[in-house]
């Protein structure tokens, strides 16, 4: 079976069994603060197990685009390495909400991977939980009844908590699992050796293919375990590792699941994919690694992430720049490679994850100035590296974190260089660096959550904040203490709320919160997978109490003012420059909207104005709001505009400001009339990743007042030019005038340079080879003096010149030295003026051949000059 047939046959499978097939959840995962990216099958349906939601069906079955790059599921340096480490996977799942338990889990995972997947029944084992004293935990017996009806009892094994009881955190639903193994050996290796005995022993040839999760219990904070009030199935069944078991495969990487990149790294390369895992063969591991990478970042960013500096952004540049590490050093190419790949993974997924197809050039743009990017980082990176201070044949640890953590350079790239070298790179000092640096975060970022403490069941949060601002009949269900940075605060939730939960790029709602008589500010409202959170400083001493729930009028009317020209600007970005021009983020807020969005260059003036005015043309229509619940299939018919990354249900919520003009799938707030608006006003247009801009902006009295600022200003300009007809042939003269006036300036400090430059010549002095001027200069100007240091070195040669000067109220020192005396007597302005600039309580550095420092005491300039002469002797 090929790669697709096998998914195919998954789903078909499940389907038959009256299992609802739902698409993927995004590989981002923004709605769960404890999960920056999808690593498993199950995260979306994390309500359900909770109790916060109802799904709409109770059996589903998906493949889910996974990604393990950090915490405790970090697979990223083991890929490339061995066979079957990936950072993206696919999770083949089929989960059961509070219907079918054990018996059905276990019958049809059997009955798949037999009888539709006709694997050897001979080559299958299963394991089980062993219970757990200390824990209270009894074996599960029920698990092995049922194995017992498919498969001989010494076929099933018991294993203890580490392998077989799963859990999603240190909280949270977790239960006893039972875990299917096949034996891929030969039959002449499982003679010697009873595939029983290999079983979680990392034997790379007798393998878990799937994992059955019994989900029975609650983890609370106290680690004690509380029965869940249904019982859930959850399953993974790793795809790729299925391939390589159905295909008759040594390594995942032998599946048609990479074989089509390998080859094609091989034409771009010139070298050959022997499927070699020795670690000498760094050209096979580079093409796993790359193929791997390349799968995931373009997963990721047709999901909606930007490879950054923070974040979730940080960990797709990481992983893009290992990539190009393993190209660069060990196939050779020193040009953009991954870009190339992006058709071939669109091609490879477009039945299953089309979104990559449909996104392809806005994915290869962004990849591909990433490459070019890094790739001169690679180049420079080895200049700075040449000039490495290296004593004792070894590069410092301070050298090595500096060299990554300022210039992105990893380390391992840097232990390559040295040892290329004959150095060695003092690990322990890096990781002593890199601890302070992790240290530094942790504190920033300190957080503990405690456990829920419940009043009332609640099956799913109403939102009443569409309709009203206000509720008089809510009750509280639950609260939990969160401790930042040594501070208590509360997470409250409540039956009904009027709050609108920060998500979507809008910030959350702030308020009043009144228990009887007692008054509670509502600081921030978050959204914890579909869990409204309404964040306090302080709990109400009667819990019981009727609960009033008061949304800050002012601060959400000018959000919803906000939120909607954010869809009018969308929309005539889509008409001035073009449908590519995509949402790629936003930030709605109070004072303003931040939109970033597909485009490959700089808008004009012209655009700029053109868009604003379009915007403010629909602004004084003053276009009614069209708010629709309606079928996902009906939205797409309709046209409504959709975003890549997010995860709609079956129904959606379409806002509509004229269906001609603007109509996108949203959930965020609005106004009733665009008229409400008042005004817009773009405020900036910028760029933020290769392909991606950015525009700001400020509406309503923010930016009538920025107006009135305006013309205030030019008002008063106008006054100091008396009123003329023409402001700006006035300005204009008065620039070219001060123009004249500097070149005329800079005429004269070059005359007087000139004039000090033969007096100059006259007083160097020839020390140990050197030929030596120090002076201090009456000269008030950076730039003239630099250009008469240079005459003079350029004219007396084996130079070393000193000069000290006040330029604009403050000491500045410049050294320059000559590149014969640089190579032949090992001399470094840098490490020079270093010495020279704390005389003038300064700092300073620079090259060996040219440096500057300044300063706050004048009064030294004369103590550095007279130092000179020491560094000679």
């Amino acid at each position: 079976m090929t790669s697709k047939e096998i998914r195919q046959a998954f789903l078909d499978f499940f389907e038959s069994k009256g299992h609802k097939i739902v698409p993927s959840a995004p590989i981002v995962n923004p709605s769960d603060p404890d999960l920056k990216f999808t690593n498993s099958g199950m995260n979306q349906f994390k309500d359900f197990f909770l109790g916060n939601r109802t799904p709409d069906s109770r059996r589903v079955a998906d493949t889910q685009k996974c990604l393990r790059v950090s915490g405790k599921h970090n697979d990223l340096e083991e890929v490339g390495i061995d066979s079957y480490h990936h950072t993206m996977f696919e999770m083949l799942g089929n989960w059961s909400f509070g219907d079918y338990f054990k018996k059905e889990a276990i019958d049809w995972a059997w009955e798949l991977l037999t009888d539709v997947y006709k694997l050897p029944k001979d080559r299958l084992y299963v394991s089980v939980f062993e219970g757990d004293k200390e824990a209270g935990l009894e074996a599960d017996k029920e698990a092995v009844e049922y194995w017992k009806e498919h498969i001989a009892e010494d076929r099933i094994l018991y294993f203890d908590k580490k392998d077989n009881f799963w859990e999603m955190g240190e909280t949270g639903p977790c239960g006893p699992c039972s875990e299917i193994h096949v034996d891929l050996r030969s039959d002449e290796e499982r003679a010697k050796v009873d595939g029983a005995t290999l079983v979680n022993m990392d034997d790379p040839m007798v393998v878990e293919i799937w994992n059955l999760v019994f989900m029975q219990f609650n983890r609370m904070a106290d680690k004690s375990l509380v029965e869940l009030p249904e019982k859930h199935i959850d399953t993974g069944m790793g795809f790729e590792r299925l391939c390589m078991a159905l295909q008759g495969k040594s390594s995942n990487y032998d599946t048609d699941v990479f074989t089509p990149y390998f080859r094609f790294l091989e034409k771009e390369s010139g070298k050959s994919y022997t499927g070699s895992y020795d670690l000498s063969a760094k050209s096979d591991i580079a093409m796993r690694v790359i193929t791997d990478h390349a799968r995931a970042v373009t997963f990721a960013i047709a999901d909606g992430l930007i490879p950054s500096n923070k974040d979730e952004g940080y960990v797709i540049r990481r992983i893009l720049r290992r990539a190009v590490r393993y190209y660069y050093s060990f196939l050779d190419v020193k040009e953009p490679l991954l870009y190339k790949l992006i058709p071939l993974l669109g091609e490879g997924f477009k039945d299953v994850f089309p979104e990559i197809r449909q996104q392809e050039e806005h994915i290869k743009k962004l990849v591909l100035a990433e490459e070019k990017q890094f790739l001169r980082t690679l180049s420079s990176g080895l200049k700075r590296f040449d000039k490495l201070d290296v004593q004792n044949q070894q590069v410092s640890g301070v050298d090595a974190f500096t060299l990554k953590d300022t210039y992105g350079f990893p380390i391992d790239l840097t232990e390559l260089i040295a040892s290329e070298r004959g150095l060695t790179v003092d690990r322990k000092g890096y990781d002593v660096e890199l601890k302070k640096q992790r240290d530094r975060a942790s504190a920033d970022a300190q957080k503990s959550v405690g456990d829920w403490h419940e009043f009332m069941d609640l099956d799913g949060v109403e939102f009443i904040g569409y309709q009203s601002l206000y509720s008089d009949d809510s009750r509280l269900v639950k609260f939990r203490t969160i401790e930042v940075k040594g501070k208590n605060q509360y997470q409250i939730v409540l039956d009904k709320t009027p709050f609108y939960a920060e998500s979507g790029g809008q910030i959350g709602d702030t308020g009043l919160l009144w228990f009887d008589d007692e008054k509670i500010a509502v600081i921030n409202t978050v959204k914890e997978n579909d869990l409204i959170i309404h964040q306090v400083n302080r709990l109400p001493e009667n819990t019981n109490a009727n609960v009033r729930a008061e949304v800050n009028i002012s601060k959400r009317a000018a959000i919803s003012k906000n939120h909607t020209a954010a869809h009018l600007l969308h929309s005539a970005l889509h008409r001035v420059i073009g449908a590519h021009a995509l949402q790629r983020g936003q930030e709605v807020g109070v004072d303003k909207v931040r939109f970033d969005f597909s485009h490959p260059e700089k808008l004009t003036p012209e655009e700029l104005a053109e868009i604003e005015n379009m915007v403010n043309a629909k602004i004084r229509e003053n276009i009614p709001l069209e708010e629709n619940i309606i079928s996902l299939k009906d939205a797409e018919e309709s046209g409504a505009t959709m975003l890549f990354g997010e995860k709609y249900g079956d129904e959606v919520r379409m806002i509509t400001f004229d269906k001609d003009y603007s109509r996108e799938l949203c959930g965020g707030t609005h106004v009733q009339r665009t008229g409400e608006i008042g005004y817009f006003k773009i405020m900036g247009e910028s760029s933020i990743a290769a392909g991606i801009r950015r525009i700001e902006g400020i509406t309503a009295e923010r930016a009538t007042s920025y107006m009135d600022r305006q013309l205030d200003t030019l008002n008063q300009v106008r006054d100091l030019f008396k009123n003329p007809k023409d402001l700006v042939d006035v300005i204009t003269k008065l620039q070219d005038e001060n123009k004249g006036l500097k070149k005329e300036m800079e005429k004269l400090l070059a005359a007087q340079a000139s004039g000090l430059k033969e007096g100059l010549k006259s007083k160097f002095k020839e020390i140990n080879g050197v030929n030596v001027l120090t002076s201090r200069l009456s000269l008030n100007d950076s730039n003239t003096i630099k250009t008469l240091g240079y005459d003079l070195e350029k004219e007396v040669g084996d130079a070393l010149i000193v000069f000290g000067a006040v330029v604009k109220e403050k000491p500045q020192l410049m050294i320059i030295v000559s590149k014969s005396l640089v190579e032949g007597k090992g001399l470094h302005a840098g490490n020079m003026i270093r010495e020279l600039a704390k005389e003038i309580k300064g700092g300073g550095g620079g090259q060996p051949f040219f440096a500057t420092a300044g300063g706050k005491d004048a009064n030294g300039i004369d103590k550095a000059l007279a130092m000179v002469e020491s560094h000679l002797n």
